[in-house]
């Protein structure tokens, strides 16, 4: 199935055919052993993903569906919650946690910037912070957070770290296994979706517990919740014969295949090309004069928020590229109008991107602006290559 569009959003990603075919295949019972064998293999390849000796919950649903099982199962009403943002998608975890009767305290950086870990560290002295959450590449700001400096800052007083790889996974390393500076010092919780840098549709939410996150939980004497409770799921992701709700049969196919692809590049690979490509998007959008609001230093390998030269007219510059069957998106909050969002994760390759260097400049010229297009793509080459040796 040709993808008619590039898709250059921060997702859903573009699709490639092994994952649509994947997807078309004749739907088994929810039940049926080779649905299992599918699941299964989908859950030890999520479990490789994050290094985890825990847990994987992949069920029908999306981000925001992921994000508020990490926080149900880890954090009681009346208990608090210390949020980390460096964006709009971090901001949403207030919200979420206080529907839940969670008290919640944030600490916001300005968009584009780290946020200060002096002022975590400050938060969390205070004491009584259950747990922590922190959004691995905001896809509001193109911002990666800096678990180096994060990690430790937070497990030294204590609380569960949560993070939220929505916008990270398989693009971005994510190891819950590795030690922080002390043993203790590890990743509790990663929550994401299919349907970015894994490549897969939009449609499944995969949350991974490690063992002090799934301890938190069964110290709980409920949750209020009946879907998203794990304790509920644990037996079918043990043995996905088992049932519970109805699973999203062919969404399993497709995340089988998804996995499969990751893994057949290899991690360490995938990260190394997702890095190159971030900057090299960065450095060809550059010579337009299209600014990244995140410098290069705490920019994300996974998405870019790049801001207009004075005079470029937000709706028109989209409209435009569309029609030549380029997406991109638009900002979000006090950004809105002033700069797009472009994603550059997934199964992607340096050829799409070559286009969409032309593309841009295309379109500038013809908006009245002057744009080197070669020189974009000769920046945009030489910054990938480099970038993959």
């Amino acid at each position: 199935m040709p993808n008619e569009e590039m898709l250059l959003i921060p997702g859903p990603t573009p699709v490639v055919d092994e994952i649509y075919e994947a997807l078309a295949q004749e739907t088994y019972a929810h039940t049926d052993p080779r649905l299992v064998e599918k699941f299964k293999n989908s859950l030890a390849m999520s479990k490789k993903l994050f290094n985890t000796d825990g847990e994987v919950f992949i069920v029908a649903g999306s981000g925001t569906l992921s994000m508020e099982m990490a926080i149900v199962n880890t954090v009681a009403p009346g208990e608090k919650l210390l949020v980390v943002s460096h964006g709009f998608f971090g901001d949403r975890f207030v919200p979420l946690a206080k529907a839940y009767g969670i008290e919640v305290d944030v600490v916001q950086s300005e968009w584009g910037k780290h946020v200060d870990v002096s002022a975590v560290t400050e938060k969390l002295a205070q004491g009584g912070y259950k747990a922590v959450t922190v959004t691995h590449a905001d896809t509001s700001t193109g911002v990666m957070s800096n678990l180096e400096e994060l990690v430790p800052a937070v497990k030294k007083y204590g609380p569960l770290f949560i993070l939220d790889g929505v916008c990270a996974s398989a693009a971005i390393e994510e190891d819950m296994s590795k030690e922080y500076g002390h043993p203790d010092y590890k990743i509790d919780v990663i929550l994401t979706g299919s349907q970015k840098a894994i490549g897969v549709p939009p449609g499944l939410a995969i949350v991974a517990f490690g063992p002090k996150a799934i301890e938190a939980r069964k110290a709980m004497d409920r949750v209020n919740a009946y879907y998203m409770d794990i304790l509920r799921w644990l037996p079918t992701m043990q043995d996905p014969g088992k049932y519970y709700a109805t699973h999203p049969v062919n969404m399993i196919y497709a995340l089988e295949k998804g996995l499969e692809l990751v893994m057949r590049e290899g991690l360490t690979n995938r990260y190394k090309r997702h890095l190159a490509l971030g900057k090299a998007v960065r450095a060809g959008l550059a010579e337009y004069g299209m600014k990244a609001l995140a410098s290069e230093d705490v920019a994300a390998p996974t998405l870019s928020c790049i801001l207009y030269p004075e005079g470029v007219d937000d709706g028109e510059f989209r409209a435009k590229l569309a029609s030549k069957k380029m997406v991109v998106a638009g900002a979000l909050a006090d950004l809105k109008g002033k700069a797009f969002r472009i994603g550059h994760m997934g199964n992607v390759t340096e050829e799409m991107f070559v286009k969409a260097m032309e593309l841009v400049g295309e379109t500038l010229n013809e908006m009245g602006f002057e744009a080197d297009s070669e020189k974009a793509v000769s920046t945009f080459r030489a910054v990938y290559q480099e970038g993959l040796n």
